[in-house]
């Protein structure tokens, strides 16, 4: 088993996640800058193996993510994100993932930064810096790393935090799937993936309590919030072939309506993670303008 490979797969994605929009289609507006708030906050999830299945099992898998978030609709958002994990199949030496990003993305969805850099076993696999603008037909994307080079996506493409504050929109107006193109700069800078997003029915406050770090923020015991399942494929998959089509990977998780995320799982072809929130700090908001 290439345990190598299989690392480099399932780093977690960054999260952070128009009805039935797909890629070629004008990009409907941002959600309005009031519409959601987003908290600024600092979360850590510890991560295990909860399924493991086929004949290219994984035995174990611990790991940490921290997920370290600030930012407004008025000077935009940024995430530090870093995931270090261990997987081990039996076989041999386990592999050690060690990823690091930093993004940003304005307020309005029009202009996406990222930086990201893998580590596989102590040594440097991946460097990816860049930046995305969005203009009335296009998406222009630039890259510094791992070359110079220049290319376009989609309109119809969303940046990370836009699709999470859609996200969260939809969920508010009872509605149960968003299909979205999504850019993140991930892996080489020239990734997009087709997602499609199924939320769940909604959890009242005071219903289902949390058991982990989230338990312990009063804040959120008067907030709404929901499963989300997020699937990506890779893109032409759900558009261009007939029938029903694997995920490259899925995410699930439970969706406060300020953007803070707990119960995750990851789910891949051959085993799926759990992320439990271990560590959860609300930082001070800071009021636009």
């Amino acid at each position: 088993m290439d345990i190598i490979a299989d690392a480099r797969r399932w780093v977690f994605p960054i999260l952070a996640f128009g009805i039935a929009c797909t890629a070629g289609h004008p990009a409907a507006a941002a959600p309005p800058m009031g519409k959601v708030l987003l908290a600024p906050h600092r979360a850590i999830y510890d991560l295990k193996l909860s399924k493991s299945r086929g004949t290219r099992g994984i035995e174990t898998v611990r790991g940490r993510i921290l997920y370290d978030f600030s930012g407004n609709a008025c000077e935009g958002y940024e995430l530090k994100f870093r995931q270090v994990s261990e997987l081990d199949s039996g076989e041999g030496r386990p592999a050690l993932s060690d990823m690091r990003s930093t993004t940003w993305e304005d307020g309005e969805a029009m202009n996406f930064r990222f930086n990201s850099e893998n580590l596989f076993n102590e040594e440097r696999t991946d460097v990816v810096d860049g930046h995305a603008e969005r203009n009335a037909k296009t998406i222009a994307v630039s890259l510094s790393k791992p070359k110079s080079k220049e290319l376009t996506m989609p309109v119809g493409a969303v940046f990370p935090t836009e699709h999470m504050r859609r996200i969260i929109v939809a969920a508010q107006e009872g509605k149960s799937v968003l299909e979205f193109p999504v850019y993140d700069g991930a892996e080489t800078g020239e990734k997009l993936y087709n997602t499609l997003t199924v939320i769940g029915q909604p959890i009242p406050p005071g219903e289902k309590k949390p058991n982990d770090a989230a338990s312990k923020i009063p804040e959120l015991a008067s907030l709404m919030r929901w499963p989300v399942t997020i699937s990506y494929f890779d893109k032409g998959d759900r558009s261009e072939q007939s029938g029903e089509q694997t995920p490259v990977y899925s995410i699930g998780f439970e969706l406060y309506e300020n953007g803070i995320s707990r119960a995750l799982i990851l789910d891949y072809p051959d085993f799926t993670i759990s992320g439990e929130m271990t560590s959860l700090e609300l930082k001070k908001p800071k009021p636009c303008p």
